[in-house]
């Protein structure tokens, strides 16, 4: 099959095209560095043609709720348009468990929109909705480590490993449109501060973490908000196994 990625240098996308590459399929790269440029769609029509399925793994800077919104909703309008064109037969939305029951967040404003838009748009689809990966509660310290010193919010996730992210979308796919697949997740749920230690252990790093509601990440997503829901497909890697292979 020739299948498209939007955010194909990104932490998810390289991972799903390399899985993708592996098993003898023909991967079509989406991305600004490499000449194309959802925003305005500038080289979408010569990325899509012959296109059999899309992955949207983009994802955004951090910004006003305002501005993510435009964001995901430009790229996914524009993506959503050349696929059309091009008669793709299958859209495949990366998405985040719980995005539904979180409000003001700026980034899960940014991903209802792109799923509104999936969900009525011209293209058959499967929404894959993920809990937090595994290097999440170290990407969220360093947003904030100043000299040695981090906030972070004592969020309760139950993260899972960004290979098998790749791994389910992969295999979404390749096959035919689900409409809303299960929640993936990794096997345990896990304390965000207790992750960032660990992790930061793990590199032989030594950052002070203090726990806060007042950052990016407030009272909303307190207790267990960020879960995956009732149907859930659970993958098999542990944070501890990932964590091994850190260094």
């Amino acid at each position: 099959m020739r299948i498209a990625i939007a955010g194909a240098t990104g932490n998810i996308g390289s991972r799903t095209a390399a899985i993708l590459e592996g098993g003898g399929h023909d991967v079509v790269r989406i991305s600004r560095s490499l000449g194309v440029d959802l925003t305005t769609g500038e080289g979408l029509d010569q990325a899509l043609a012959g296109a059999d399925a899309v992955i949207d793994a983009i994802s955004g800077q951090p910004a006003s709720v305002e501005e993510t919104v435009a964001y995901f909703g430009a790229t996914t309008r524009n993506l959503l348009a050349a696929e059309q064109r091009a008669g793709v037969r299958h859209h495949v939305l990366l998405s985040i468990a719980g995005v539904h029951r979180v409000p003001g967040n700026a980034h899960y404003a940014g991903k209802r929109e792109q799923e509104r838009l999936v969900e009525s748009g011209p293209v058959p689809w499967t929404i894959v909705p993920a809990t937090q990966f595994h290097d999440f509660a170290e990407m969220v310290a360093s947003w904030t480590e100043k000299d040695g010193v981090a906030t972070i919010a004592p969020l309760l996730i139950q993260p899972i490993a960004p290979d098998d992210v790749a791994a389910v979308l992969a295999e979404v796919a390749l096959g035919e449109p689900q409409g809303r697949h299960a929640d993936i997740a990794g096997p345990d749920p896990q304390d965000l501060v207790d992750m960032a230690r660990r992790t930061h252990q793990a590199r032989g790093r030594e950052v002070k973490l203090v726990p806060t509601w007042s950052g990016l990440f407030g009272p909303a997503m307190a207790g267990d908000v960020l879960l995956p829901g009732e149907r859930v497909r659970i993958m098999p890697t542990t944070f501890e196994e990932w964590l091994a292979e850190q260094k």
